[in-house]
């Protein structure tokens, strides 16, 4: 199962290029996986029925995650009908589409991935991989149903599916932790063997919201509006998202959780009433329509409320007819959506007002059509036929008032669903009155041959259905209160026989009377709907975010600081005084430490006091070395060195900025409000001395750090704890850090690179470095050449530069790099690591740049600092998840030691590859600040200032 999940996978990728080569013929490149799944699927019937077939590959033991994938009845049926109509599906879009058709890879991608996630969905066990692959056909859906995306339409109505779907995804998520704390237990099949206990309001709570999901998921009622919107996607994501996948997941999931849940508090009485009024709104709206797929739309919707009803009821018998009428229910809907799109094809219109005659010029789509709607009607012998039966069988032995009240229900819906049904068939294929025949496309038997097999299913599996398909609903229906019978076309002369007549009848007879209930339903129609009071409710929360944004997002930084640190201010100090804590008594250990913090708190008075920007920038560094001093004393060399480190790439950042800004700040910044920024430094002090002081006092357990000397040692090999601790022990929150970093760098250099990325620096060509080195004293401005040791220093005009600086860079720029690289790799016994070695390589071109300019600094680094950090990520990220490949938990490290002889010690730790991904993170970073915020800056002022020099260095030269 896995493995048809990563062909899945590995197929959407390459589509959109094969789509380029083959045209439309991709599609059968496409269906390759949906066929491989079906077949596989269909191989493994016999394990599956008889227990289930599993596949567990745990990714993260210490939390219990792990892809667990079980196939047993219910999932193996609802598999088959996944896989086999959407290879059918597939194989129907070869020529449906052109090969003009815009995004036509796009697509292909989309609904193949879609399709994968359709069958992880359905063999998902753990209740979390469920819910991913369950998001995820949201988000494929909202892709395909906005494929047309020149249509506002095809954008609005991918946008309201996302909505709703995604809604009542995430309140199926919280349901599911609900369930999950409440059971002690993440997967679907132990959930539903050990469930929790029916009154405990934890679980209650959870059911209540996983209906959500479910509900939401499958268009029923308040959420049905979302369906017929969504058929402004091409005709085959109506046939399988629309008819015979995703929708059937909300049913899927009902079906699954029923035998554990069906007697909880509010199950069976929500979803029978949704179901009920869903089936009978779904049933009217769609005999009021005139667009074949709203027809049909209308029909879905009803019909999905018809499954709802059977799967909530919980007995053997209401889960036998649930899956037979879910498979029949697939099969013949994808097959009338199949069928539209060929009508719509031929004629060029789905207006059933101005279709005439296509029946006869068509004959063998016709019978398709019609078969697919007889089944649909539930007319036997038909497939559709014996799940009918089964759901009135069912529902009249159950006890109870809902059993008659989803009976009575159902009965009305079915007479509304042979009224429709006749409506679509009547529509498409009849010869109507005054209406003009129009030119038509002859059959094309490739075009056909989809919508054909699954109509000939629909026939042929209802007089087998008692050998095919009762085995697999049985299976799924065994260990449920009651009998479950079977599966069969005859059931003899019951009354449930008389009543799938009479709803036949009736059905007919309102066929009939189709322009007196027309008028009745203009008469009853409604002024607003779920629709309206959706649209209505976007539009007021689109209302409340702009007042709030205007009131609150007004474009001033004092206001936005005053309303954290008050906010931070009242909740922090409300949780103090209510939880009545002490403080530390100790405030500090050596006088040293006095020293050094009344040092800080003078520099950040006088940086407060500052009148220059770059006089308050130093006098903040001042707090941050003061910091770096306190570290120190307390014995962490490593904290000490890196946050000095941290402190001179602080401060250069801060000078690049600040350097293209006045030097003196704004005269009225200190005069505004003075006694508000007052309290609030006070406020913010005094809040957060007390919550250092009793975070220090609150602690009652023994600390995790206690262990990490050792567990460094242990399980690091390592004597260094920071880094063993960085890299190896808290490895995944150093990978989270460093990825948002590698994001905020990007985020800068992007506000930067106004008009494009230019992620490379210019650089001096082999010609130019050549011209300059040639070049001899007296063909140029003696000032310009005299004592050059770096080569770009001759591109700066003679007051920009300094040869002391550049003496000084050149003779310690090899050192910084060799250094660097020491302490990348000493790090892991000794003072050091990635972060420091990457700073330390970072200031090295620091300070290449600032002695001889951005050419420079394309000489010193004639990398793309995008690739330094993609590789970064790419080292951390794999040295995490290649354990998992050989069955460890992820970050698990290896150790190599060897004596090498004359040439000392070897001692090498896989968590080094991790550090090493860390150190090229910190030198990209630092790369892209100077090509950013330094180069492209310089580049900008140079333009501003109408230098003609400011991309060829030879110019200066000149």
């Amino acid at each position: 199962m896995l493995v048809l999940l990563v062909l899945f996978g590995v197929t959407a990728l390459v589509l959109p290029r094969l789509t380029r080569v083959l045209g439309t013929r991709a599609f059968l490149v496409a269906a390759v996986p949906p066929t491989a799944a079906f077949v596989t699927t269909l191989l493994q019937g016999r394990t599956a029925l008889a227990g289930s077939v599993t596949e567990r590959v745990e990714y993260l033991p210490q939390l219990d995650f792990a892809i667990a994938l079980r196939l047993d009845a219910l999932s193996w049926a609802v598999a088959l009908v996944v896989t086999g109509v959407g290879a059918l599906v597939l194989l129907y879009c070869v020529s449906y589409f052109k090969d003009d058709e815009p995004g036509l890879g796009r697509f292909a991608a989309t609904l193949t991935a879609f399709a994968g996630a359709m069958y992880g969905l359905v063999v998902s066990d753990d209740v979390f991989l469920l819910f991913t692959f369950w998001e995820l056909t949201s988000v494929l859906s909202y892709l395909l149903i906005g494929h047309y995306a020149d249509r506002r339409a095809s954008r609005g109505a991918a946008l309201q599916a996302l909505l709703v779907t995604t809604f009542g995804g995430l309140v199926m998520l919280v349901g599911l932790v609900l369930l999950e704390a409440a059971a002690n237990e993440s997967t679907l099949s132990g959930l539903i063997a050990n469930p929790p206990a029916l009154d405990d309001p934890m679980a209650i709570t959870g059911v209540a919201l996983v209906l959500v999901g479910a509900v939401s998921k499958s268009a029923n009622w308040p959420f049905h509006f979302w369906l017929p919107g969504a058929m402004a996607a091409p005709t085959p994501v109506s046939a399988y998202l629309h008819a015979a996948a995703m929708v059937k997941a909300g049913v899927y999931l009902v079906l699954r959780l029923s035998p554990a849940f069906a007697l909880a508090p509010g199950w069976r009485e929500t979803l029978v009433a949704l179901g009920v009024v869903t089936m009978l709104l779904g049933g009217w709206r769609a005999l009021r329509e005139h667009d074949l797929k709203l027809v049909l739309a209308g029909g879905t919707v009803a019909q999905l409320g018809f499954l709802m009803i059977i799967s909530s009821i919980g007995s053997a018998a209401s889960q036998l007819a649930g899956v037979g009428l879910l498979v029949g229910h697939a099969l013949f809907k994808s097959t009338l959506f199949l069928v539209t799109g060929i009508v719509d094809h031929a004629v060029g219109t789905r207006d059933l007002r101005r279709i005439s005659g296509l029946g006869r010029r068509l004959p063998l789509l016709a019978v398709t059509g019609a078969l697919a709607a007889a089944s649909m009607a539930g007319v036997p012998p038909l497939l559709g036929f014996v799940a009918k039966e089964s759901v009135l069988i069912a529902l009249a032995e159950t006890p109870g008032p809902w059993g008659p009240i989803a009976l009575v229900g159902v009965l009305l819906g079915s007479v509304l669903t042979v009224a429709y049904a006749l409506r679509f068939v009547w529509g498409a294929f009849a010869t109507k009155r005054g209406v003009l025949q129009t030119e038509v496309d002859p059959e094309r038997p490739a075009f056909l041959a989809p919508p054909a097999l699954l109509a000939l299913a629909c026939l042929v599996l209802g007089p087998l259905a008692t050998v095919v398909v009762d085995p697999a609903a049985a299976a799924a229906a065994e260990g449920l209160p009651g009998e479950a019978g079977h599966l069969e076309l005859w059931h003899g002369f019951t009354p449930e026989l008389l009543l799938s007549a009479a709803t036949i009848a009736g059905g007919v007879a309102l066929f009939l009377l189709r322009e007196p209930l027309t008028r009745v339903q203009r008469a009853l129609h409604p002024s607003w709907s779920a629709e309206s009071v959706y649209r209505a409710v976007v539009r007021a929360i689109d209302t409340a975010a702009t007042r709030v944004t205007a009131t609150i997002q007004r474009g001033s930084l004092p206001f936005y600081l005053a309303v954290i640190l008050g906010v931070f201010i009242a909740g922090t100090s409300t949780v103090l005084i209510v939880t009545d804590s002490a403080a530390v008594p100790g405030l500090f250990a050596t006088p040293a430490q006095v020293v050094t913090a009344v040092v800080m708190a003078v520099a950040a008075v006088a940086a407060a006091a500052a009148s220059k920007r770059f006089q308050a920038v130093v006098l903040v560094g001042v707090t941050g070395f003061g910091m770096a001093v306190l570290f120190a004393l307390q014995g962490a060399p490593d904290l000490a060195l890196t946050q000095v480190l941290v402190d001179l790439v602080t401060l250069i950042a801060f000078v690049l900025v600040l350097r293209r800004l006045p030097a003196r700040l704004g005269v009225a910044h200190g005069r505004t409000r003075p006694v508000i920024r007052l309290a609030l430094g006070i406020g913010v002090a005094v809040t957060m001395t007390t919550i250092v002081l009793t975070t220090l006092a609150a602690r009652t357990a023994t600390p995790v750090s206690v262990a990490y000397e050792r567990l460094a040692v242990e399980l690091g090999h390592g004597a260094n704890v920071v880094n063993v601790a960085l890299v190896d022990i808290r490895g995944w929150d150093t990978f989270g850090e460093i990825t948002v970093v590698v994001a905020a760098a990007t985020g800068v250099a992007s506000l930067v690179f106004v008009g494009g990325r230019l992620d490379r620096m210019p650089a001096l060509r082999g010609h130019q470095r050549r011209r300059l080195f040639r070049r001899s004293p007296a063909a140029v401005d003696p000032e310009v050449t005299s004592g050059t040791w770096l080569l770009a220093g001759r591109t700066l005009q003679p007051q920009f530069r300094s040869i002391l600086l550049e003496v000084v860079v050149r003779l310690t720029f090899h050192a910084g790099i060799v250094l660097s690289v020491y302490l990348l790799f000493a790090g892991h016994n000794l003072p050091g690591g990635g972060f420091a070695g990457g700073l330390v390589a970072g200031l090295a071109l620091t300070g290449r740049y600032l002695a001889a300019g951005r050419y420079e600094l394309g000489l010193a680094a004639p990398l793309n600092a995008g690739v330094l950090l993609g590789l970064g990520l790419l080292l951390a990220g794999g040295t995490a998840l290649a354990p998992v490949l050989i069955g460890d938990a992820a970050l698990t490290s290896a150790y190599f030691s060897a004596d090498l002889g004359w040439f000392g010690y070897l001692s090498f730790s896989t968590s080094t590859i991790f550090d090493i991904g860390v150190y090229l993170i910190v030198v990209g970073v630092v790369l892209d600040v100077l090509r950013s915020l330094g180069g492209e800056v310089d580049r900008q002022y140079e333009e501003s200032q109408g230098r003609e020099d400011a991309e060829d260095p030879q110019e200066v030269v000149r």
